[in-house]
């Protein structure tokens, strides 16, 4: 790790020393366009009884010099901002580096009380697992980077395919820091795929018709003629009063319908003329990897580069944005200016609108992948696990939770050497038994994603992750806790007698109701999951689910969290042990807050 922090406290010391750099260089370009200014002024002042050819012709000699420097200022300014951008990313990195996520979206508008374990694993929002690796920026790309973590694969060949992705752009910090910057400089809105999805699919009203383009070649002709003749040919001025007439009559005449057109693309130059951006970096990069490659291929049509295309689209966008400005009226009056760019819009839409999907498809692709790639960049320490095959195993050792600090985390093992295979863990309250669940959970999670997991070594099994940990009782649907428990076990059931294969995590089921019927109940649903071979951990208070092991011999394993209770101290070492369970510590707890007993 100490190599990962040096690299962010470079990139941020060069990139700090590059802005100071540009900010004292945008300072003398502004010095001296100032400069020029009053030297401009002067010059003018001087010469101000020598006639308009000799004012012009000074102007022209300070203005050529002045344009210079405002288009180097601009560039300046631009790569200054760029440098800030830098500096934001690896500062914010290197707080990740020490569990500070904060800089980064957790989405928690994707927690799903519903969903398999996303809850349950603290999936979403603040401190959560997504916020951790989460550096996407675009919409579709965080959507996409959710959607693999809700669906993880199931599949060893397509976890290996995106394994190998995610392990090049690991070594590829330059892309995917240039990536992050380039596309938070204009973030997309989630309506973004929406609109240019509905405006793919509308209809050409202009391009179609031959009446408007014969206009917008006729219009701009006829002033030109106007222009001559009234130099050349003596035609009286009234004929462009009349022209100006008729011109603002045609170009208004389909104003409505431009302007709706306009309406599906308002606002979004900036933001195309990033995805462009974005998209000729992924164009561009050598990649070696078959998932990027493919991403890659899907961004080149026959008619060219996506980038290109939408860097045109973005172009027409920003003529449209301007039409109503002093220059865009004038333009429209005496070129039909407006016409001219919904014409191009459609004409746009009809070559390219039919790869819409696929290019935004592989923008989300790269930028989630990028996501995946930055957390394995800065996990070095954590291992790329193998995968079983056959049946269901899961063997680790030293797994560790990701969100837990490294200098405080304890890491155990974990064991489910065939299937079905049933660990039941018991133990006394705080000693670790929900954080080892989590645990093995999480590192499962990051495995079937692509991603190396919290541990030295680990094997697993792809399968279908199931959770049950902390439950929610519903005021809204008039549920009780018990019964909303029991419909997440009815739908764990549900799914094996559909021939899932399942990975089942549970914490002290059956809580909501009396200790009899939770023991009696605990025992028959341990029993009916075994008898559906399936694997799985439970952790439990209830010392009695630790006789299965002698009825399922080889089918479940027991093993513990002790709380050691000395005088008046009680220490928990979270280690996990063999065995069921000695020490419990309700009642010394409650003797310790002065509850009587």
């Amino acid at each position: 790790m100490e190599e990962i922090i040096r690299f962010y406290e470079h990139q941020v010391a060069h990139h700090t020393a590059v802005r100071d750099r540009l900010r004292q260089q945008i300072h003398r370009f502004g010095t001296l366009r100032l400069l020029l200014f009053a030297s401009a002024v002067a010059a003018i002042w001087l010469f101000r009884e020598n006639g308009w050819a000799v004012l012009t012709a000074t102007a022209t000699v300070f203005a050529v010099p002045f344009a210079i420097l405002m288009v180097r200022h601009t560039q300046l300014f631009v790569r200054k901002t760029y440098a800030e951008a830098m500096i934001r990313l690896n500062l914010s990195e290197r707080q990740g580096i020490d569990y500070d996520f904060s800089a980064f979206d957790g989405a928690p508008e994707k927690a799903d009380t519903h969903h398999p374990f996303s809850l349950d694993l603290d999936l979403f929002g603040d401190r959560s697992l997504f916020q951790s690796i989460n550096r996407t920026v675009t919409e579709t790309g965080k959507s996409l980077l959710a959607d693999w973590f809700m669906q993880p694969l199931t599949d060893r060949f397509a976890i290996l395919r995106r394994r190998q992705a995610i392990r090049e752009l690991a070594s590829k910090t330059h892309f995917r820091q240039h990536f992050h910057v380039t596309g938070s400089a204009a973030k997309g809105d989630r309506d973004d795929m929406r609109l240019l999805a509905a405006l793919a699919g509308r209809s050409t009203r202009f391009t179609a018709g031959p009446v408007w383009r014969v206009l917008t070649y006729s219009v701009p002709v006829i002033w030109l003629f106007l222009l001559a003749g009234n130099v050349w040919w003596g035609i009286p001025p009234a004929a462009a009063g009349w022209m100006l007439a008729a011109s603002f009559l045609i170009a208004n005449l389909p104003g409505k319908r431009i302007h709706r057109l306009h309406q599906s693309v308002e606002k979004m130059e900036r933001v195309l003329r990033t995805y462009s951006q974005l998209m000729e970096q992924v164009e561009n990069e050598p990649f070696r990897s078959d998932e990027l490659a493919s991403v890659q291929q899907l961004l080149v049509t026959r008619e060219g580069k996506a980038s290109l295309a939408v860097k045109r689209l973005s172009r027409i966008v920003g003529a449209l944005d301007q039409r109503f400005s002093m220059a865009g009226l004038l333009l429209n009056l005496f070129y039909l200016r407006d016409m001219r760019q919904a014409m191009a819009l459609e004409q746009w839409l009809k070559t390219h609108a039919q790869h819409f999907g696929a290019w935004f498809e592989a923008l989300a692709a790269t930028d989630a992948l990028c996501s995946l790639g930055g957390f394995a960049f800065n996990h070095p320490d954590y291992a790329y696990p193998d995968f079983a095959d056959g049946s269901f195993r899961m063997e680790g050792k030293a797994l560790g939770h990701p969100l837990i600090h490294r200098d405080k985390c304890v890491r155990n093992d974990v064991c489910i050497p065939a299937c079905p295979y049933f660990l039941v863990i018991t133990g006394a309250n705080m000693a670790g038994k929900s954080t080892y669940l989590r645990t093995v959970g999480v590192n499962f999670l990051l495995a079937c994603t692509g991603l190396p997991a919290y541990a030295e070594s680990l094997t697993v099994y792809p399968a279908s992750l199931m959770t049950s940990l902390r439950t929610a009782d519903s005021l809204t649907a008039n549920e009780s806790y018990f019964f909303a428990e029991l419909k997440r076990l009815k739908t764990v059931i549900d799914r094996l007698h559909a021939g899932e294969e399942l990975f089942i995590i549970l914490d002290e089921v059956l809580k909501g109701t009396n200790s009899k019927d939770k023991q009696k109940g605990s025992l028959a649903l341990m029993r009916q999951l075994i008898a559906q071979k399936t694997c799985g951990l439970i952790a439990t208070h209830d010392l009695l689910l630790g006789t299965l092991e002698d009825e399922f011999p080889g089918e479940v394993g027991n093993c513990c969290f002790e709380a050691d209770i000395s005088g008046d101290d009680l220490l928990f070492t979270y280690r996990l042990r063999k065995g069921v369970a000695h020490n419990m510590n309700a009642c010394f707890l409650m003797k310790k807050m002065g509850i009587t007993l």
